[in-house]
C-alpha cells in the first residue's frame, strides 16, 4: 500500500519525486503508513489539494506541517519532525491534538481559526513544551493558511514555520548582558557615557555623567559638539577624533575643563580625571568611544586644605615644643627646689593638655574671655612674676569665636615666649578688652608687649601671624591690626559684639 501511495504522489512532485531535497525518514513514513486505516483513507481517494500541498511540503527544506480533515490528521516533513522532539514519529498521521496536547490551550484557537477560513501569522509565539520529557521554553515563527477546495470549503490547514528558540535566547542573553553592564555603569562612582560613530553621538550616559556636565541637558542622540558645545573650543573633539581614528586610548589626570553647568548655564571651571577608550566591533574596526570621567575638583580642594592643615600641624608642633621648653626653663629657673619645680612643671603640662582639648573641641559654648585669658596665663606666665597684666569685663564668648580667640591668644603668647616680651627677664604684656563703639556694639581687645627685644617687622608673615590676622571666626566685621613698634609688638582686634557672643 505504501508503494502504491508513493507511486501516485510522485508525478505531482516532478521527475525526481518526493525524495528530492528531503531526509528519507519522513519519506519512509509516507511509504510505510497504513493509510486505509487512517481517517484520510486510501490515497487513491485523496483530493488533488492534499496531494499538492504534500508535494510542496516534502519538497521543501523549511519545516512544514499539514493538518487535514475533520479529524485534524497531522502530516509533516523532516524539518518539522526535528521540532517534535521525542513525539516523532509517533505523532505522524495522528490528530494534531495528540502531538501538542501539552500546549493545546494555546494552539486550539489558532487551528480553529484556520478551519474557519482565517489565516494566522506570528513572528514569535512562546510555548512551554514537554516534547523531550521535560519542560522547556520554546519560540516559533509561523503562518497557518487554510486550504480550500474549488467551492471555498476549508479542507485543512497548511503551515510553514521555523523554531527561533535559539535566536530568542541569544537576544535575551545579549539584552541581559547589556542591562547588567548598564546597571554597573549606573552604580559607578564616576561619569560614564558611550559615544557612537565618527561624530561621537551620545548613545548612553549614566546619572553621574549628567550631574557632572549639568542636569537638564538633552544629550542622547546628539553629537558631543552639539550636546556639550562648550568643550569644542577646549580641544576635546580633537581628542575624541584621534582616539576614534588611531584606536589609542586617551588618559588624563586633573584635566581643567569649563562646563556650562550653573543654574543659568553659567561657566564653571572644574578638574576631571578623563579616559577615552575605543569600542571595537568583532572585525576589529572602531565603532565608538567609551567615556569615563570623574569630577575631582572638590577632592583636589580638600587635598589642598589638608596640605595647609598638615603644614599648620607642623607649625603647631614646633610651637608646642618651644612652649614646653620655655615652660621648663621658666619653672626650673624660678622654683626654690626640685620637688616644687616638678610639681609646677606637671601642673603646667596638664594645663597645656587642657588647652589642646579646648582647641580640638571648638569651645564648649559657655566660655568667657576671662576663662580663655586665665588658661593662657596659667600656661605661659610664672605666678611669682606675673608678667601678664589683664583687665576687662567678663564677657561671654560663642563657641566658634572662643576657639579662634584661644588659638590667637596662644599664638601671641607663644611668639612672645620665642621672640618677644616673654623671652626677656623684664618683659611685660598688657592685655585689655572692653565694649566699644558709639552704640556699644563692638568688642575691642588690645595686646601690648614691652621690655623685650627690639621689634622689627618680618619680611613675610609666618603661619602663626596669618592665623592671628585671620581674626575671630564666626564674627562679622572683624578687623585685626598688628603694629610692629620697636619697643614692643601691639595687636588690636575689633569685632561685632553680637556675633562674638552668639552660639553657633
Amino acid at each position: 500500500m505504501g508503494a502504491r501511495l508513493f507511486q501516485q504522489i510522485r508525478p505531482i512532485a516532478g521527475p525526481r519525486g518526493i525524495m528530492q531535497g528531503t531526509n528519507p525518514v519522513c519519506s519512509q513514513l509516507y511509504r510505510d503508513f497504513t493509510w486505509e486505516a487512517s481517517p484520510l483513507g486510501a490515497q487513491a481517494k485523496w483530493p488533488v489539494e492534499l496531494r499538492t500541498v504534500i508535494n510542496i511540503m516534502l519538497g521543501s527544506l523549511q519545516p512544514m506541517l499539514i493538518v487535514w480533515g475533520p479529524s485534524q490528521i497531522t502530516l509533516y516533513n523532516d524539518g518539522y519532525a526535528a521540532m517534535c522532539g521525542d513525539r516523532h514519529p509517533h505523532a505522524f498521521g495522528r490528530p494534531f491534538r495528540d502531538l501538542w496536547f501539552d500546549i493545546w490551550e494555546q494552539v486550539e484557537p489558532i487551528i480553529e481559526a484556520a478551519y474557519a477560513g482565517q489565516g494566522t501569522a506570528m513572528d514569535d509565539i512562546e510555548f512551554l513544551m514537554h516534547r523531550n520529557g521535560y519542560p522547556e521554553e520554546t519560540h516559533f515563527a509561523f503562518s497557518y493558511t487554510p486550504v480550500r477546495d474549488p467551492w471555498g470549503t476549508v479542507l485543512g490547514m497548511f503551515c510553514s514555520c521555523n523554531e527561533i528558540t535559539a535566536e530568542v535566547m541569544a537576544r535575551r542573553a545579549e539584552r541581559t548582558q547589556r542591562e547588567r553592564f548598564l546597571q554597573v555603569f549606573e552604580l559607578s562612582p564616576g561619569g560614564i557615557a558611550m559615544l557612537d560613530g565618527p561624530d561621537h553621538v551620545f548613545d548612553y550616559a549614566n546619572a553621574e555623567y549628567y550631574s557632572m556636565i549639568g542636569l537638564g541637558r538633552e544629550i542622547l542622540g546628539k553629537p558631543v559638539a552639539e550636546a556639550v558645545s562648550e568643550v569644542v573650543r577646549q580641544g576635546f573633539i580633537e581628542r575624541l577624533d584621534k582616539v576614534y581614528q588611531t584606536g589609542e586610548p586617551f588618559i588624563a589626570k586633573d584635566l581643567p575643563i569649563e562646563l556650562n553647568r550653573g543654574a543659568e548655564g553659567e561657566k564653571q571651571s572644574r578638574l576631571i580625571d578623563l579616559v577615552y577608550q575605543p569600542i571595537r566591533r568583532e572585525s576589529g574596526s572602531i565603532s565608538g568611544i567609551l567615556v569615563q570621567a570623574r569630577d575631582v575638583t572638590d577632592q583636589r580642594a580638600d587635598e589642598a586644605r589638608q596640605a595647609v592643615l598638615s603644614h599648620e600641624l607642623g607649625h603647631r608642633l614646633k610651637n608646642q615644643l618651644a612652649m614646653v621648653q620655655a615652660i621648663a626653663t621658666q619653672t626650673l629657673r624660678n622654683a626654690p627646689d626640685l620637688p616644687t619645680a616638678r610639681k609646677r612643671l606637671n601642673g603646667r603640662i596638664a594645663v597645656l593638655s587642657a588647652a589642646h582639648d579646648t582647641i580640638l573641641q571648638g569651645g564648649t559654648g559657655s566660655s568667657t574671655i576671662r576663662q580663655l585669658v586665665n588658661e593662657m596665663i596659667t600656661l605661659h606666665d610664672d605666678p611669682s612674676q606675673q608678667r601678664i597684666n589683664v583687665s576687662g569685663p567678663n564677657l561671654k564668648v560663642g563657641s566658634r569665636p572662643a576657639l579662634s580667640m584661644s588659638l590667637i591668644l596662644h599664638e601671641l603668647s607663644t611668639n612672645a615666649l620665642k621672640y618677644g616680651a616673654l623671652s626677656a627677664q623684664d618683659g611685660r604684656i598688657d592685655l585689655t578688652w572692653r565694649i566699644a563703639g558709639e552704640r556699644h556694639d563692638r568688642l575691642e581687645l588690645i595686646w601690648t608687649e614691652s621690655g623685650g627685644p627690639i621689634v622689627s617687622e618680618p619680611k613675610a608673615p609666618g603661619t602663626g601671624m596669618r592665623l592671628i590676622t585671620a581674626g575671630l571666626n564666626g564674627t562679622s566685621d572683624c578687623s585685626v591690626e598688628i603694629d610692629y613698634r620697636p619697643l614692643g609688638l601691639q595687636c588690636r582686634i575689633i569685632a561685632d559684639l553680637e556675633t562674638f557672643q552668639k552660639e553657633h
